[in-house]
């Protein structure tokens, strides 16, 4: 059996935010066995940690139904767990999509974590693929922010960005799980971030997920990652800036993160708390 840490991230209530499956030590257990696992758990992700160093771990992150190559909300999860554990403050995550920097902290008496991302890349896409994902949606372009052109965002996964113009928009989602499934699978999408400008600094995301096997995200770290890049792509804000991102409220898991864009170049930095599940691991998979 497999020692599995549950906790939630960005959030201070383990009934809030996203939760995470975490296996402090992986170290022997096959990509078969990690997915096995993954979808015991059930959860979007776990994280599956190998120590390689004082702070520096080799990490994995497996959907219920399929491994991505990066997972923020996770990577939150995981670092707040090892500084419970007494870890470093400072921590290098060697990931498939790259070198993740982390660091951990305390706010308001509860554990906080800001990952920096690799570096990030916007991409144009066609109003043809726009359009399957509309129709997968149920959504019209007339739903968009034509000020905010639908962009492919990566930060360590390719995340689809559409902005639309009213937070009903958002709260209606009910979309084909087939369709969304076929569309997001031939672009190489883990996500959609979907999302509504309260204002120019705080900003309301959903995200549908159905290459992992998941319906929706309630918080997507990777996802906020990559939107920092668009917004900074567009020059929507004025780097540096901070926005903060509500994501999970239509879902019953409220979920708050913080998203720093720096001006030029490189990684975009996301913060949030975690919170065990349980106080203790829990067995999971084989």
């Amino acid at each position: 059996m497999t020692d599995v840490l549950r906790y939630a991230a960005f959030t201070t209530d383990p009934t809030g935010g996203n939760p995470a499956g975490v296996v402090l030590d992986a170290a022997g257990l096959d990509a078969a066995a990690m997915q096995a696992i993954a979808a015991d758990v059930g959860y979007s992700e776990t994280a599956f940690l190998v120590p390689a160093g004082a702070g520096v771990y080799d990490v994995r992150y497996f959907a219920p139904t399929s491994e991505v190559p990066f997972c923020g909300h996770a990577t939150v999860a995981t670092a707040v767990a090892l500084a419970d554990r007494g870890a470093p403050a400072t921590l290098l995550f060697r990931t498939q999509a790259g070198d993740v920097h982390v660091t951990t902290g305390v706010v308001d008496g509860q554990g906080s974590a800001t990952l920096t991302s690799v570096e990030p890349y916007v991409e144009l896409v066609s109003d043809e693929t726009v359009e399957e994902a509309l129709a997968a949606l149920g959504w019209k372009v007339d739903d968009l922010d034509q000020a905010m052109p639908p962009m492919t965002a990566y930060a360590g996964a390719r995340h689809l960005v559409l902005v639309v113009t009213r937070r009903e928009r958002l709260a209606e989602l009910d979309y084909d799980y087939d369709a969304l499934l076929a569309v997001m699978s031939a672009h190489r999408w883990t996500t959609l971030q979907l999302v509504w400008r309260e204002d120019a600094l705080t900003h309301h995301a959903r995200d549908p997920f159905p290459t992992g096997g998941v319906v929706e995200d309630p918080a997507t770290g990777a996802a906020a990652a990559a939107y920092g890049a668009y917004l900074r792509s567009l020059g929507a804000v004025a780097a540096p800036a901070r926005i903060t991102l509500h994501q999970g409220d239509d879902m019953g898991r409220p979920s708050l993160l913080f998203v720093d864009i720096p001006a030029g170049d490189g990684g975009i930095r996301v913060t949030g708390t975690a919170v065990p599940i349980a106080n203790r691991a829990a067995p999971a998979g084989r």
